[in-house]
């Protein structure tokens, strides 16, 4: 059978943890610095995700980097800042000037959240992170801005205005959406989700996590925009929910080859009903991440109709 649908490209959430680096099994040995991984991890895989822009507004040297660092064809999907996922954001985290603007009761809290800050400070806190991405997209490396939103964040049409309003910011770039709520999908919304999503242009983001939470997500393939996008979480439910001090103990999981065969069908259906899919692995305890990828790599690869992108 020939190979008819649409590339998949592979890669990971991140090139640069730490415990990736020091087990020393990805990088070669000669590999020691920051513009030698990026341009090595470029040779490996042709899509990475940028999950350090959860926690800090990114900058317009890094994008600048980052573009120069890679070649044609690859792609940066980068993860929305946390104050606009309705996450809790730290003070220190935005800039200054922003900061000066707000009422002193508002300062006084220890986290902000959206819902705090006045409609056209969030605006403009938008408007820079965009702006800090204009290398990428200039350059077109810039793939999708993600939004992961939390389990508080419920289907309803304040969150679709709020979701339109987002899109709005982002002056054209891509979006894609990971709900962390099963009733976004559940029998009675799921067709009205995939219409809004549809509607607007946004990606709904697939994934792969440990069920039985509040937070899991049914593992759905649904195609609601050009670009299908997928994250695997890893199916550690002993440490989904917990607290843990660095991403790598909560997304801890080496997938079995079984069940990265699950997907098989799923990325078949993605590949034959989006114009491009990208398959992100978020399990980032040293090299988790690219050994996961790999494997459904090689899984894909016994499949004669599921094409898939190579790195630059």
């Amino acid at each position: 059978m020939g190979q008819t649908g649409a590339p998949v490209s592979l890669g990971t959430c991140s090139w640069t943890d730490r415990s990736l680096i020091e087990c020393g099994r990805f990088y070669p040995p000669q590999v020691k610095t920051p513009e030698g991984r990026l341009r090595f991890y470029a040779s490996q895989f042709p899509v990475v995700e940028v999950d350090s822009t959860y926690y800090a507004m990114p900058s317009v040297r890094n994008s600048a980097l980052w573009a120069e660092r890679t070649p044609p064809g690859f792609r940066f999907h980068v993860k929305a800042f946390s104050l606009f996922t309705h996450h809790p954001t730290r003070m220190e985290s935005l800039p200054r000037e922003l900061l000066q603007v707000l009422p002193s009761k508002t300062l006084e809290k220890g986290n902000l959240y959206a819902r705090d800050l006045p409609e056209e400070v969030l605006g403009d806190l938008w408007g820079r992170f965009l702006q800090a991405l204009q290398p990428l997209a200039e350059a077109d490396r810039l793939g999708a801005v993600l939004l992961q939103f939390p389990p508080w964040f419920l289907p309803g049409r304040e969150s679709h205005q709020y979701l339109a309003w987002c899109q709005e910011q982002l002056s054209g770039q891509r979006l894609a959406v990971e709900f962390r709520n099963a009733s976004w999908v559940n029998e009675r919304n799921q067709d009205r989700t995939v219409a809004f999503l549809q509607e607007q242009g946004l990606s709904f983001v697939c994934v792969d996590a440990p069920q039985g939470f509040r937070s899991s997500m049914p593992p759905l393939a649904l195609v609601t925009a050009p670009c299908a996008y997928v994250r695997f979480h890893g199916r550690n439910a002993d440490t989904w929910k917990r607290r843990t001090g660095v991403s790598s103990e909560r997304f801890d999981y080496w997938y079995a080859r079984e069940e990265l065969q699950e997907w098989v069908p799923r990325l078949r259906y993605l590949s034959e009903n989006a114009r491009e899919v990208h398959v992100l692995f978020n399990t980032n305890r040293e090299d988790q991440g690219p050994v996961n990828a790999r494997l459904l790599m090689g899984l894909l690869q016994d499949e004669r109709d599921i094409p898939l992108q190579a790195p630059g």
